[in-house]
């Protein structure tokens, strides 16, 4: 089996010259984003489409922008990726839609034996990450390889994911860890005790989250 054939199927793979054709790839495609006018959104958002897989509607990446292959990566409409968002995507990475990454967020699939020996051996090897629909990810939170996040998620600044969230809550920390529930309550605050004025309810009230 070729080890191209066995990262994908999740098995322990060796970073070959096959498997380095493919990065090659992407890097160039990476270059030529990273290096655009930031003010073009225009060929930004067309170099995004040929990066990352997926419903291109609404989409905004802002370079710079990291990862490994861009085809292993799931994006649905509404997406957003603040400055300096990596993304190693050995493994499947799959989000849903109406996500947004604040600056510094890091999803690894991507990961080394722990034994030494095992390690040097040079095998590698991605898990899959998938993260749901409506979910805002904090900056400098780093999400680890075979996470789930559920929807309606809001991921703490600063957190370190490493293992499952469910929907419709808070989650924070290192390790992460759900520090409370969102519920109706909260829809008419858009910062802590801070209420939204009149005009601004009235959009919120018009929005409807399907469940």
């Amino acid at each position: 089996m070729d080890n191209i054939t066995r990262r994908d199927a999740g098995l322990p793979y060796i970073s070959d010259d096959a498997v380095f054709d493919q990065q090659k790839v992407t890097r160039r495609l990476l270059r030529e984003f990273n290096t655009t006018d930031p003010s073009d959104f225009e060929t930004l958002g067309r170099l995004a489409g040929k990066i990352v897989s997926g419903a291109q509607e609404n989409v905004s990446i802002m370079p710079p922008f990291y990862c490994d292959y861009g085809f292993h990566i799931q994006v649905g409409k509404g997406f957003f990726a603040n400055y300096n968002c990596t993304i190693l995507d050995v493994g499947k990475v799959t989000i849903g839609e109406n996500v947004l990454l604040a600056p510094n967020v890091s999803i690894y699939t991507a990961g080394h034996p722990v034994h030494p020996a095992a390690r040097q051996s040079g095998y590698e090897y991605g898990i899959p990450v998938t993260i749901g629909n409506n979910v805002w990810i904090g900056g400098n939170v780093v999400i680890t390889p075979g996470v789930h996040i559920g929807d309606n998620v809001v991921i703490g600044a600063g957190s370190v994911v490493t293992k499952d969230i469910p929907a419709n809550v808070v989650a924070a920390g290192n390790p992460c860890r759900v520090i409370r529930r969102i519920t109706d309550a909260d829809k008419k605050y858009y910062y802590k005790d801070r209420e939204f004025d009149p005009e601004s309810w009235a959009k919120v009230e018009a929005v409807e989250i399907g469940e």
